[in-house]
């Protein structure tokens, strides 16, 4: 065979109203695939599973990470590059980077993707999966390293603009968040193409070039 690690790639927070856009990656050996299966016995997409139970899974994909059984890397993309650049290409850059962070070459990898998004043209060994956070549990561990790290950032963006309530709806359009719009207007963290009718105060408009792409990477031994 001509690869020889896996690599699970899901997004989290492509409809989000505020924030960034997270793509999660796992990547394991493919001798020890199947080993590492069962450590992921049971394991379910982040949208279907608990907060706790959430958290339960980040422990067990992460002592994996520490014990070297397992890779992790997530990468964050941030607002102004996607009401900038739009979401596809904010897509298509944290998959890129998110794959960088593992240093391993094009051809010696599979990747495995969620739903309708795609790898760069150079891995040829890649395949997308409809569901695939719910079918492959590589996917959903992804998903999982994905939806941790970016409800993390949002909790944090809370203490900053508490008036939106950030760490409940984690910028997603709920009822409570659109009622928050309504009464604040937009703040320098929300997607402003995504919410063209809302006024966003002239103060909070400043981009920092610092904030655009954030990684984490937990490494594999050699």
């Amino acid at each position: 065979m001509a690869y020889k690690y896996i690599i699970g790639i899901d997004e989290v927070g492509r409809g989000a109203l505020a924030g960034p856009l997270c793509v999660g990656a796992c990547m394991v050996r493919w001798k020890n695939a199947k080993i590492f299966s069962k450590t992921l016995s049971g394991i379910k997409d982040s949208k279907q599973l608990a907060p706790l139970n959430r958290a339960e899974w980040f422990r067990i994909i992460t002592e994996a990470g520490i014990a070297k059984r397992c890779e992790w890397s997530t990468v964050l993309v941030h607002e102004k590059i996607i009401d900038r650049n739009g979401l596809s290409f904010a897509l298509k850059k944290a998959i890129r980077k998110v794959l960088q962070n593992f240093h391993v070459g094009p051809k010696v990898c599979t990747v495995l993707l969620d739903g309708g998004i795609k790898a760069p043209r150079t891995f040829l060994f890649q395949r997308t999966i409809i569901k695939g956070d719910e079918k492959v549990p590589l996917i959903a561990a992804a998903s999982i390293v994905a939806k941790v790290k970016r409800d993390l950032y949002m909790i944090r963006l809370a203490k900053r603009h508490p008036e939106y309530g950030f760490d409940s709806h984690k910028g997603y359009g709920t009822r409570a968040h659109y009622a928050a719009l309504r009464e604040h207007g937009i703040s320098k963290v929300h997607r402003r193409s995504f919410l063209k009718r809302f006024q966003a105060p002239s103060a909070k408009l400043q981009t920092n070039p610092k904030l655009q792409i954030q990684t984490s990477r937990q490494k594999l031994s050699v």
